[in-house]
This record gives C-alpha cells, sequence and structure tokens, in this order.
C-alpha cells in the first residue's frame, strides 16, 4: 500500500483480482463456493431449534429461490425486498435473487409500517420475503405492498406464499428443468456493472435514500480485505449485527465467499451466550460489544482492593508487551514469563468474552476510542476499527495486522483514495464508490463531486497515511450500537408540544437518544411532565432505535450569544453536547441504573 506525505491518501492503482474472487460476478462467485465446498457446514443457528446447512444444501435453497421468482415473472433488475431479522433464510434469499438477476433491498426489520412502505414503493421491489406474521402485516397494510407480485413469509404465515412451497422449486420436474435453465442463463448473463442491490439509509432530512451498488462494488470489498486478512474454510463468524446493514451484510458475503461457517444471531441481546458458545474465530461488531467488555472487566476489578491491584498489575503487562509488538521488537524472557501469569490471573477472561481466540476481530459503524483499542490488545487480542458509508458498499479504511495505528480508522483500502477539501471534509474515491442514489438525481449531485464522495466527516490524515475521523459536517447521530439516526425529524415531533421552544435530540456515541427541551416563554403547568406524556405518543410511531430513552429541561436557555443558536436560530447541537455535558451525564447515569435495576 502506498504511503504519501500528503493530505491525499493512497492512489488509485488497480487491485489484481485474488484467484479466489476471479468471478466479476457475485452470483457466479456463489456458485463456485457452493461447488467447491459443497460438504462443508455454511450456515446454522445455535440453540433449541438449531440446524445447519451444508454448503450443498445452501445452494440447492438459493436455487429454489431464484427458480420461485423466475416463476412469478421478477424480471432481471427487478428489486426483491427482505425485511426478516438475522436467519440462514435471509442470505439465501439475498444470493437466489442474485442469481435470479435481480436486486436484493434490505429493510430493517425494526421499520415502521410507514417506513417500510415507502422502501417498497420508492424501490418499485417486485417481491418481498419477511420473517413472520407481524412484518407481514407492515408489508401487506401499505399501497406498495398490495402490488406485489410475490409475497413469501419464512414461518409460513397466513396471506403469504409459504417458504415450505418456495422450496419445492427444487423438485426435478418439467417446469423446473425449464426454469433451471432460465436461472443459469440470468447468472451466466450477469455482468459487474450490474446493480447489485439498493441500500436505503437516512438523510439529514430523516427520508431515506436508496444507494445503488453493482456487483462490482461488492467484489472490490473482497478483494480488499482478502489482501491483508489470513481467512479460509476452516474459519467461523457470528452474524449478529443486522444484515440489513452494509457492514454486516459485507462481511458475511466475504464469510461466505471463503466456504467458512457463518452462525446467525437472531437475537442481538443473546450474543454473549452465543459468542461463548459458538467461538468463532472471526467478529465484525460495533462498538457497544467491545465497550461492553471493557466496562465489565473494570467493573468486576473494582469489587475489591485486591482485584484491583492485580487487574492493573496484568494490563500493565500486558500493554509493555503490546506496545514491544507492535514496535517489532522482541519480548524480553522476564517479561514473557509476567504475561503467562497475568494472562492466567486476568487477561484471558477478555478473550473468553468474545468467544476466544480471533484471527479477524474488526469494529465498525461508530467510533471506538483508542483506550478500549489497547486494552484489547493488552489482552491479546487486535481489534481493527474501520472507517467507511454504504455509499461506499460500505469500506473506505482500516486497521489490518500488518498496518495499525490505535486511534485512528487505518489507511485507505486498495485501489481508493482520500482527499481533505474544504473546512477538512474528506472526499473519496475507488472502485467501490456507489452507482448514484435510487431515484434521486439532485441528492447524487450533491453528494458525488467530479467523481468524489463527500463524506460529509472532517478528518485528518497523517504522513504515515492513517486517517483520524476528528468531526461531522452531516447533522446525523450514529450511536454506540452503528445506527445512523437523523435527529431533526425526531425534534420536529417533540416540537409539535406547543410548550417547547427548542428540542434537542442527543445521542451521538451514546447508547440511546435522550432529548434536551427548552420550554416557551408562556408555558405553564409542570411542562416537564406534559412534554414526557407528548414523548411517549412521539416513540409510538418510532421503531426502536429512535426512540427517546429520556427527556429533561435545559438547565438554562440557548442563545446566540452562548454560541448554542446560530443567527437563524438552529441549534447548535455539538456546542449544546459539549455545554450541559454534566447534565447529559446525569441523564445517561439515571438510564443505566434503571437498566439495571431492570427497570
Amino acid at each position: 500500500m502506498p504511503v504519501p506525505r500528503s493530505d491525499t491518501a493512497g492512489a488509485a492503482a488497480p487491485v489484481v483480482p485474488s484467484p479466489r474472487f476471479s468471478e466479476d460476478h457475485l452470483a457466479r462467485l456463489y456458485a463456485r463456493v457452493v461447488r467447491e465446498h459443497g460438504d462443508r457446514p455454511a450456515m446454522r443457528v445455535l440453540g433449541e431449534r438449531g440446524f445447519t446447512w451444508s454448503y450443498a444444501e445452501v445452494g440447492r435453497r438459493v436455487e429454489a429461490v431464484a427458480r420461485a421468482l423466475v416463476s412469478h415473472g421478477v424480471q432481471p433488475g427487478d428489486r426483491v425486498a427482505i425485511l426478516a431479522p438475522n436467519c440462514p433464510e435471509w442470505s439465501v434469499v439475498d444470493l437466489g435473487a442474485l442469481a435470479a438477476g435481480a436486486v436484493p433491498v434490505p429493510v430493517y426489520p425494526t421499520s415502521t409500517a410507514d417506513q417500510v412502505g415507502y422502501v417498497l414503493e420508492h424501490s418499485g421491489a417486485a417481491a418481498a420475503f419477511v420473517g413472520d406474521a407481524d412484518l407481514l402485516d407492515r408489508v401487506t397494510s401499505t399501497p406498495a405492498g398490495a402490488g406485489l407480485r410475490l409475497i413469501v413469509a419464512f414461518d409460513d404465515a397466513p396471506g403469504a406464499e409459504p417458504w415450505t412451497r418456495v422450496l419445492r422449486h427444487g423438485d426435478d420436474d418439467d417446469d423446473d428443468d425449464a426454469l433451471a435453465a432460465e436461472v443459469a442463463r440470468r447468472t451466466e448473463a450477469g455482468r459487474g456493472e450490474d446493480l447489485a442491490t439498493i441500500i436505503y439509509t437516512s438523510g439529514t432530512t430523516g427520508r431515506p435514500k436508496g444507494v445503488a451498488l453493482s456487483h462490482a462494488t461488492m467484489l472490490h470489498q473482497l478483494h480488499a480485505v482478502d489482501a491483508f486478512f489470513d481467512f479460509g474454510p476452516d474459519d467461523s463468524s457470528l452474524a449478529f449485527l443486522p444484515l440489513s446493514h452494509a457492514l454486516e451484510r459485507a462481511w458475511t458475503y466475504f464469510v461466505l465467499s471463503h466456504g467458512a461457517l457463518n452462525t446467525y444471531v437472531r437475537d442481538p441481546k443473546t450474543v454473549a451466550d452465543q459468542l461463548r458458545e459458538a467461538r468463532p474465530s472471526a467478529l465484525v461488531a460495533v462498538p457497544k460489544l467491545y465497550e461492553t467488555v471493557y466496562s465489565v472487566a473494570h467493573a468486576m476489578a473494582d469489587k475489591s482492593p485486591v482485584r484491583r491491584r492485580i487487574f492493573d498489575w496484568a494490563f500493565r503487562v500486558g500493554h509493555r508487551v503490546g506496545e514491544l509488538r507492535l514496535a517489532g521488537r522482541p519480548v524480553p524472557a522476564h517479561l514473557r514469563a509476567r504475561l503467562r501469569v497475568a494472562d492466567r490471573l486476568v487477561l484471558h477472561n477478555v478473550r473468553d468474552a468474545i468467544g476466544g481466540e480471533k484471527s479477524v476481530l474488526a469494529v465498525g459503524g461508530a467510533p471506538l476510542r483508542a483506550e478500549v483499542e489497547e486494552f484489547f490488545w493488552a489482552a491479546g487480542v487486535l481489534v481493527c476499527e474501520g472507517y467507511g458509508m454504504t455509499e461506499t458498499g460500505p469500506l473506505m479504511t482500516f486497521n489490518c495486522p500488518a498496518a495499525v495505528r490505535f486511534g485512528t480508522v487505518g489507511r485507505v483500502i486498495l485501489g481508493g483514495e482520500l482527499r481533505r477539501g474544504a473546512e477538512g471534509e474528506l472526499f473519496y474515491r475507488g472502485p467501490n464508490l456507489m452507482a448514484g442514489y435510487w431515484r434521486d438525481e439532485e441528492a447524487t449531485r450533491e453528494v458525488l463531486v467530479d467523481g468524489w464522495l463527500r463524506t460529509g466527516d472532517v478528518g485528518e490524515i497523517d504522513d504515515d497515511g492513517f486517517v483520524r475521523i476528528t468531526d461531522r459536517l452531516k447533522d446525523l447521530i450514529v450511536t454506540q450500537q452503528g445506527k445512523n439516526i437523523a435527529p431533526a425529524p425526531i425534534e420536529a415531533r417533540i416540537a409539535e408540544d406547543p410548550g417547547v421552544e427548542h428540542a434537542v435530540v442527543i445521542g451521538d456515541r451514546r447508547v440511546c437518544l435522550v432529548a434536551l427541551v427548552q420550554p416557551t416563554a408562556d408555558a405553564g403547568g409542570d411542562v416537564l411532565e406534559d412534554v414526557r406524556r407528548h414523548l411517549e405518543t412521539v416513540n409510538a410511531d418510532l421503531p426502536h432505535q429512535e426512540q427517546v430513552r429520556g427527556v429533561e429541561l435545559l438547565d438554562e436557555p440557548l442563545t446566540m450569544d452562548a454560541g448554542l443558536l446560530t443567527p437563524t436560530l438552529k441549534v447548535r447541537r455539538r456546542a449544546v453536547e459539549e455545554r450541559f455535558a454534566d447534565q447529559l451525564d446525569r441523564m445517561y447515569d439515571e438510564i443505566r441504573r434503571a437498566r439495571s435495576a431492570g427497570r
């Protein structure tokens, strides 16, 4: 990788295709993977009703989905929506749609009926696959849902085509022979420039935008990651981030492209137990998982002075060893001996909490604190932080075993370039850049400038090409779970209360959203109680991740003189967050106490 010494990182060098990814179309890639790894385990679910599918079994189901789509008149380029929690069926439909030449459109299972309806209508979906009866209702209750050619429910809910019937499209009768021939023709006819998916992501106004990504874009991600990580058929991973998110989707493509095993976590709340049971060799997560392990470890150490002393000593040893390893220097024998003791007493617990040793341990979706990265490295685990956007499929930069610098998001991926523009904004271009926003030329023109993507993020590029994100120009909140949330529509709903002058939603890098409210000058009565009652109504119409979990009145009014309002009376969110940091800390402490008490 080039090591630039300027404000531009990377170079538009061609990415040399790995023999593993010689195809230029995802459907052909996975058809080959099925042929080469047919007997190996591909997908599984743990628990009482758990199961494991081999690659051959997955291939048969993918073929059945593709035949079913063709039989219902779905044409190449038609959109197929997927609305379900993580499960092997999700990936089977994804790959089946690609084999039929269709375009999968993920929809978050937390979406409201209105949001589902918008995505179905805007994408022009021809078919939809849903997880259960509740999600089916969100589809069929919308005008766009009523016009779908095919609706399939994985749990065979009434009112939808049963999943079990779809799987029978793999039977060998005359009709299926013709369907099989048509699927094979479409798979063979596919090209790298064909649209592979449309992923809807929130914009600053709250109106979702459909990011259009080609097969070549998605394959570039596989090339880029494969160049820096040692990963193969004997590895395994745990899919617990939503597959509707670009990060987990791309990572799952990577896992399956190597013939490795993917364990699907339907309920993210069970991830801690499933990590210990599955013990995956690779994991991609958002910062919340790592922050939780970090916080729990420190809380356990605080239970007694003796524990704290042993804990601190063990991590001092681990940090020293980690520093030497990062510097490429040998670890002295006496320090190796201390490390063995420190590991036996303390450090191994950190690795056990994430399911043991890892060949790949990555984090994305939101910033991870440098002290958390260093904590895991001291415990013998390298957490590789990356940075990206849905618009880049999603990877732009990442740390890797060959080049890591804590506190940064790594260096630009192979074939990509980053440069700093006005106000320090980062601009990106590369082979993994989106074609544009689906049916939104104006938004595309705003974000793509002469082939460069405006990221909306402010950053620095050091002399070795490592990138540090320092601020955000766009008004989006990225929660600790990596959820992108546009606060303006939520604030507008809260401000519908006549006693509210300003409502400021906070939640960047936090566990949930809270709101600070400034009442109107003539507000009477108990304003806070009125606002809380109103907030219950607002929350009822919002998906889980957008619900506001706490609200308080501001300790002082927002003014221009205090730098909290612009001349046009718009709230300066970041300034508010800094000014009222103590009040926000108290609110989040109360939320944590309530959750610990089970309230």
